[in-house]
């Protein structure tokens, strides 16, 4: 791994953690009371949030197939979250084995499981960074060591920036990130929205509040100026489950209402 000291991981156990609340969601054990009692909190205001967690990682599945099968050979996952197979390194090396991914995450519980993260076909490169959104600049001095950033990278931000708020900048954390990355690389991005149900919405804010986490759900016209002055894939943002489903897993009964936009765009 890039300079990561196992020795000196410490897990906080006292607040609930994006990466293991989602984990929980989807099924995982690698979450603690804490992050369960948010859950489940959550469930209570909408019973959907185990599709949430599973129509993201659907998206995430079929654009990174989608992005391989365009000729991507390296991504950059930020947010990656507790591993779950298939996970995006799994999926692009189906398609191109020779494909390089640098994951990265703030939460020292992913570093724990890393290694699962690194099984790498043999012509491939995975590796795993500890390193939080928030810096940007240390997280791209971290995966260049093993992405080359004059040919085109898939940055990929999977539900991680309704976790960052205004006062972080968060479009300008987005735009940093870009800019160092040669053109024809590709912004992958899916974000939790209030547009269907505000008062719900605004409870969760609450709850992820009184938790010590940040939550912003962010409009239809909110995600879509992450994509400003980059070439949308079509069908453009939307909802998650409707871009190319084609491409992966079916969608179960009710996808079509998950409140989370998403979209793919080319840097030119």
């Amino acid at each position: 791994m890039t300079g990561q000291d196992r020795s000196a991981v410490t897990i906080d156990t006292s607040k609930p953690h994006p990466a293991r609340v989602y984990d929980w969601f989807l099924g995982g054990k690698d979450n603690y009371p804490v992050d369960e009692a948010l859950a489940e909190q959550l469930l209570a205001l909408d019973s959907r949030g185990r599709d949430i967690a599973r129509v993201n990682r659907a998206f995430m599945h079929r654009a990174t197939r989608w992005l391989a099968e365009q000729g991507v050979r390296q991504f950059l996952d930020i947010g990656t979250g507790i591993p779950t197979e298939p996970n995006l390194h799994q999926v692009a090396q189906r398609t191109a084995s020779d494909a390089r991914i640098v994951y990265a995450d703030n939460d020292p519980i992913v570093l724990r499981h890393a290694e699962a993260l690194l099984r790498s076909t043999p012509d491939g490169v995975t590796e795993y960074i500890q390193a939080d959104v928030r810096e940007p600049e240390r997280i791209l001095e971290l995966a260049h060591g093993t992405l080359d950033f004059d040919r085109p990278v898939a940055l990929s931000l999977i539900a991680l920036t309704h976790f960052i708020g205004d006062d972080d900048d968060v479009y300008g954390i987005v735009d940093r990130l870009l800019g160092v990355l040669a053109p024809g690389s590709y912004l992958v991005l899916s974000q939790i929205t209030g547009d269907f149900d505000p008062e719900s919405a605004a409870r969760a804010v609450e709850l992820y509040r009184e938790g010590g986490v940040t939550l912003r759900p962010r409009t239809k016209a909110e995600v879509t100026r992450f994509f400003h002055g980059r070439e949308l894939a079509q069908p453009g943002v939307g909802l998650a489950a409707e871009w190319h489903p084609e491409l992966g897993e079916s969608a179960a009964e009710g996808d079509h209402t998950i409140p989370v936009y998403a979209g793919v765009a080319r840097k030119a």
